[in-house]
């Protein structure tokens, strides 16, 4: 079984694994440089870095890689440490490098106005996936979103019918109107999505989420709503507004800090609705 078809059909089936290659040698090991391991998320393997402790150590590790989707770098010395004594080797030292193998980045964008435009341009230069989605048969074309995989001309209600976001998967709402931008934000909260995003003022975005809490949707739902979208950056134009969303999905891609602290919003404002209405960076294209 190659281990490289693996890795392309775990990214084409949207999941996750690592591989762990001996990247440095020295003295006698069960196994040679180069050779490699790949874990996929349900634990299962294909190939071999030597079997034993060492290989036990390097799929645990290999599971943290996967989780933190950051790579690491194992040293082990089969000289001094006993429980890699297992008589079938002469002792050495052996450096492996997991790295993580992550499926596209597949960012749903909802709205096919000058935001959306400018987003997909830069997040498809950002390395993301796109799949754009507006009701307008003449605005969601592949001539106006060159760099999308896919475009959808669909009524809203029928293309979250139609969507299935995983925990890879990213969703920004950028419609012309509140009342789609509601559709939309009921259905994305109850999904896997990594991110949830929707454009608005303080006060448009205060206003959804309690309509849609008095509908029944629970109210710790929208804590992981970033809206207003966008990391501050005094952004105006929709050019700028598209670099702070797309700035802010790299920031939760990666791990940042800066995302995450973004996050927060929501539980410190949400129950002041009396705060000004003056838009905040990121603005609807329709205000």
């Amino acid at each position: 079984m190659d281990i490289y078809e693996q890795i392309v059909q775990l990214r084409r089936e949207g999941r996750r694994g690592a591989v762990a290659t001996i990247v440095n040698v020295r003295g006698s090991i069960p196994s040679f440089r180069t050779a490699k391991m790949l874990v996929r998320d349900d634990g299962s393997i294909v190939g071999t870095i030597g079997g034993g402790c060492v290989e036990a150590d390097v799929w645990q590790a290999a599971r943290e890689v996967m989780e933190s989707e950051k790579p690491r770098t194992l040293t082990f010395d089969l000289n001094q440490d006993p429980k890699y004594d297992t008589g079938l080797v002469c002792g050495g030292t052996l450096e492996v490098f997991v790295e993580p193998v992550l499926p596209p980045a597949l960012l749903y964008v909802f709205g096919a106005g000058h935001v959306a435009v400018n987003l997909c341009q830069a997040a498809a230069a950002a390395g993301f996936d796109l799949i754009v989605t507006d009701d307008r048969t003449s605005y969601v074309t592949k001539e106006r979103f060159p760099a999308a995989r896919e475009v959808h001309a669909l009524d809203f209600d029928e293309a979250v019918r139609k969507f299935d976001p995983n925990e890879t998967s990213y969703i920004v709402i950028v419609t012309r109107g509140h009342r789609d931008d509601m559709r939309i934000l009921r259905w994305a909260v109850q999904t896997r999505a990594r991110y949830v995003g929707m454009i608005g003022s303080k006060r448009k975005v205060i206003e959804i989420f309690k309509t849609l809490q008095k509908e029944g949707v629970p109210a710790h739902l929208f804590e992981r709503v970033h809206a207003p979208i966008g990391l501050d950056i005094g952004a105006i134009t929709p050019e700028e507004i598209a670099v702070a969303i797309t700035a802010e999905l790299i920031a939760i891609r990666r791990h940042a800090n800066t995302a995450l602290a973004h996050m927060s919003w929501f539980r410190s404002q949400a129950s002041q609705p009396e705060e000004s209405g003056v838009p905040d960076a990121a603005l609807d294209e329709h205000e």
